[in-house]
């Protein structure tokens, strides 16, 4: 029987040099217009830490859109914001590698 590896993907986010406080857990629900159960189900499937910083907000409201406008699960909205951010991150690495344009001749 052959067995599968299975990669997981975990994207953190970034880590700055002075980190916000953390909020409570109604206080990030409002901001990312989520009722609080829904962020602790985020929180479950890993998209934000239980440590609430208010920079989660912008995630948590995004992998909310992800599910109502693309009718994705819970898991895939998560699934998919890693994978924006990813995207993101890659996009910006590929940026300080790239020559800038040239001026059109």
């Amino acid at each position: 029987m052959a067995t599968t590896a299975r990669a997981t993907v975990s994207i953190a986010p970034r880590r700055q040099a002075a980190a916000p406080p953390p909020v409570e857990i109604e206080v990030l629900a409002r901001d990312a217009g989520l009722h609080p159960e829904l962020v602790r189900r985020f929180v479950r499937l890993g998209l934000v830490e239980p440590v609430f910083r208010r920079d989660a907000a912008a995630r948590l409201a995004k992998a909310a859109r992800l599910r109502r406008d693309l009718g994705l699960s819970y898991a895939g909205a998560v699934l998919a914001c890693e994978l924006l951010a990813r995207i993101d991150e890659l996009e910006e690495r590929l940026r300080r590698y790239e020559p800038p344009n040239e001026a059109p001749r």
